[in-house]
């Protein structure tokens, strides 16, 4: 059942050696081992998590969230040791991408042990696995002494959590503790890759990109196409993390503008153009602004400002806390621009592309 109350912590990565900080990862460990759920900051998004290994604690999730069955969840765990107690087997492949991102927000599919039980894959033989480089999520982790199941911190199907407050306005008095550790610094969810024999299958673009993984390990081939989704993943367990048709939507309707990298006039012209057409509707307007980005004149909407166009990464850290405050001021439809698929791009399209997508 949700909780009554959640308990809010304090605890930033810098007070995890102070004794208000070995407080509340004792309070945050002891809930897990108990059964409970806590929500944790990693580099990502805010994770909602219980002990992997306890399928009646993991089920907790899938209620606090409103989370189908169907969609699976990530194992985190704090080091090797703790991968080996989950991972049946580890391939080179799988171990060259370990060595270059983790600690990091790399997923893996690996082959589970029996100890993982199949709520937390969906009833599938593979388990998305990832060790967080958040110092809070890796000493909470090792506190409790388990791995832990974790989606992000949110109602299934909205916009991801990147502070303690978004995972309040989600999920207060649906969890147990939330451990407030201030703003994730990546702001988009993990990459989740399949390390094959010949080359890695993405699943969902993340936070790392598809030109980082292919400097080390080679050619990335990417999962099905949306359109073969719907059709023969929705009335089973999906594949892996990540590739549900719709995710990552705000309250108002979203809508992306397609535009061409470095072809600034263009762009902006494209934008305007698109701001006018849907101002008109008589909707209240909101919109993901870039830095230096034109608006009509006397625009009577609302505005984010969502960071320098170039900077893929400060896009990314302020994507889902744009939504939410666009959501906040009471837009009721917003328009947000596409980046290119190059680097961090290809998440931010990701989420934007999944966030527009209508029931």
């Amino acid at each position: 059942m949700p909780a009554k109350n959640t308990t809010r912590l304090v605890l930033a990565a810098e007070s995890l050696d102070t004794a208000q900080g070995r407080d509340a990862l004792a309070q945050a460990a002891e809930v897990l081992r108990s059964g409970g759920t806590v929500a944790f900051p990693t580099e990502t998004v805010y994770g909602l998590g219980a002990n992997a290994l306890d399928g009646q604690a993991v089920e907790k999730i899938f209620i606090g969230k409103g989370r189908p069955a169907w969609d699976p969840l990530i194992v985190h765990v704090s080091d090797l040791a703790m991968l080996g107690r989950v991972a049946a087997s580890v391939p080179d492949r799988a171990r060259k991408l370990i060595d270059a991102f983790w600690p990091g927000p790399l997923t893996l599919l690996l082959p589970k042990r029996d100890a993982i039980p199949g709520i937390v894959t969906a009833g599938r033989a593979l388990m998305g696995v990832r060790m967080p480089a958040h110092p809070v999520a890796r000493a909470l982790i090792a506190a409790a002494g388990v791995p832990l199941a974790a989606p992000s911190a949110n109602r299934f199907g909205h916009t991801s959590p990147t502070t303690a407050q978004h995972v309040l306005d989600d999920l207060d008095g649906r969890i147990d503790l939330l451990l407030d550790g201030g703003p994730t610094w990546c702001g988009v969810e993990s990459t989740v890759v399949e390390p094959g024999e010949e080359s890695v299958l993405l699943y969902r673009p993340g936070a790392i990109s598809i030109e980082q993984i292919e400097t080390v390990c080679g050619p990335v081939k990417t999962y099905a196409k949306e359109e073969n989704l719907k059709s023969s993943l929705m009335a089973t367990s999906l594949p892996s993390p990540g590739v549900g048709i719709r995710h990552y939507a705000p309250k108002a309707s979203l809508v992306p503008v397609e535009v061409t990298p470095g072809e600034e006039i263009q762009d902006h012209a494209k934008w305007l153009q698109a701001i006018q057409d849907h101002s008109s509707r008589g909707l209240r307007v909101g919109v993901m602004l870039p830095a230096s980005w034109p608006l009509p004149q006397a625009f009577p909407g609302l505005r984010f400002e969502w960071g320098e166009w170039e900077n893929d990464r400060e896009l990314a850290q302020r994507l889902f806390a744009g939504l939410r405050a666009l959501d906040a001021m009471g837009a009721e439809l917003i328009l947000c621009p596409l980046p290119s698929e190059r680097g961090l791009g290809a998440a931010i399209r990701d989420r934007l592309l999944k966030g527009a997508r209508k029931e």
